[in-house]
């Protein structure tokens, strides 16, 4: 049966289109079968996956408001996982569901027959708590938080738990926190480290014990739309993102 990862963080620039990309990239080289569901209207994910954003003609945007089915707007990459792309039209969507019956629960209707396809669902949200991204969290079985470990990164995953338990009380019962990820993380800095021990000293196995860290070969994938695993596999932050799909595999199958 497969799983419903929500990636988010009410902050932007901690890393959840870096994940959303190179997790699906390196889950699916291990033979798992991955769907990427792009929910930003900025289509990074897209673009990150060497999808060309400005040229597909099938989105989550149709998914969503009812004009095509799943099956027509799923694009296969060349890293081996599959996409349904975004790109700018999905800013016209968060006006067009306001008007819609039951908006919330329109993504987890559109991936009814289609999820079980997958080992694994990721869904990159944007960097706001808005009707996007409560779609997302009522499609979703568990949510993935990537975080900077820095002071005012504390304060907004207060919130964004907050968030998660009145959509749990309201929207989706099953909804739970898979994980934190520490992200960009500089093993130098000591602010860094003390946050961090403050996380795993609060969240305890909540936390993933693996580390991504600041790498340069991390960051300039994007441009070539490609993730770390076919940029440059011997990078630290390739390793890194290979290291989370074994522990993730490891947690599912405990579970």
């Amino acid at each position: 049966m497969s799983k419903v990862f929500v990636i988010a963080n009410q902050k932007g620039g901690v890393g959840k289109t870096t994940t959303s990309i190179n997790l699906a990239a390196a889950l699916s080289k291990t033979r798992r079968r991955i769907l990427l569901i792009d929910l930003d209207p900025q289509g990074n994910s897209t673009a990150g996956s060497g999808i060309d954003k400005d040229e597909v003609t099938g989105t989550i945007y149709e998914l969503l408001i009812g004009l095509r089915q799943a099956p027509e707007v799923i694009l296969s990459t060349e890293s081996g996982f599959d996409i349904i792309p975004a790109n700018k039209s999905l800013s016209g969507a968060q006006v067009e569901l306001l008007d819609m019956d039951r908006r919330e629960y329109l993504l987890r209707k559109a991936l009814a027959d289609i999820r079980n396809q997958y080992d694994f669902v990721f869904i990159d949200c944007p960097p706001a708590l808005n009707i996007l991204t409560l779609n997302a969290f009522v499609a979703a079985d568990s949510v993935m938080i990537p975080m900077q470990c820095e002071y005012f990164a504390l304060e907004g995953l207060t919130d964004l738990v907050g968030t998660i338990k009145r959509i749990r009380e309201t929207l989706n019962p099953d909804l739970i926190i898979e994980g934190l990820l520490r992200t960009m993380f500089d093993q130098r800095n000591n602010l860094a480290r003390e946050v961090s021990d403050q996380l795993t000293t609060h969240f305890g196995d909540k936390v993933y014990r693996t580390i991504i860290p600041r790498n340069i070969r991390l960051a300039e994938a994007p441009s070539y739309g490609k993730p770390i695993t076919e940029y440059d596999i011997t990078s630290k932050g390739a390793q890194a993102y290979l290291a989370l799909a074994g522990e993730i595999i490891r947690r599912d199958q405990a579970a």
